[in-house]
């Protein structure tokens, strides 16, 4: 018989409760922690879909460039749409200047903007997002040169060509 004055049921602890505290603690814990890391994760996020976003820009700019320049003949000509960057027919073979079209690295859902010359034909690409971009000072991105912006959809990746 017991002598302590404490009455033990069969299977109870005297310390019921206690796993459930150290739970608690360490949900409140990890929430603090997500709290902190979590934005950081965001902007890492942001940060990439920019980086991106320049080098598929710039991707554009240069098939672009390389279509016109390939034109045969002298008459040079941008295509007229962006499939033609795709299968490039003008020749005897299929000429490639991109392998694909890109979706915009920043909303995939929504389509390139396309920037046209006076002659409906296609001189480059931006993104129709309306968001503030992390770099907004003037970007050098080599085939394009970006200046500073406010929003993403001022980007403007447009074909350089030297004649």
């Amino acid at each position: 018989m017991l002598t302590t004055g404490h009455r033990m049921r069969a299977g109870r602890s005297p310390q019921r409760g206690f796993t459930y505290v150290w739970v608690l603690a360490a949900i409140a814990m990890l929430s603090l922690g997500l709290a902190v890391v979590g934005p950081r994760w965001a902007d890492q996020a942001r940060r990439e879909r920019e980086q991106e976003l320049l080098r598929i820009g710039s991707l554009y700019a240069k098939a672009i460039s390389a279509y016109y320049l390939a034109s045969p003949g002298s008459q040079k000509l941008y295509p007229s749409k962006l499939d033609d960057l795709l299968a490039d027919s003008r020749m005897v073979g299929t000429v490639r200047h991109l392998r694909k079209l890109y979706p915009d690295p920043l909303d995939p859902s929504r389509p390139w903007g396309v920037v046209l010359g006076a002659d409906g034909r296609v001189r480059g690409v931006y993104s129709q997002s309306p968001d503030e971009p992390l770099r907004i000072e003037m970007l050098d991105v080599g085939e394009v040169q970006l200046p500073a912006a406010r929003r993403y959809s001022d980007w403007k990746f447009v074909a350089k060509v030297q004649p």
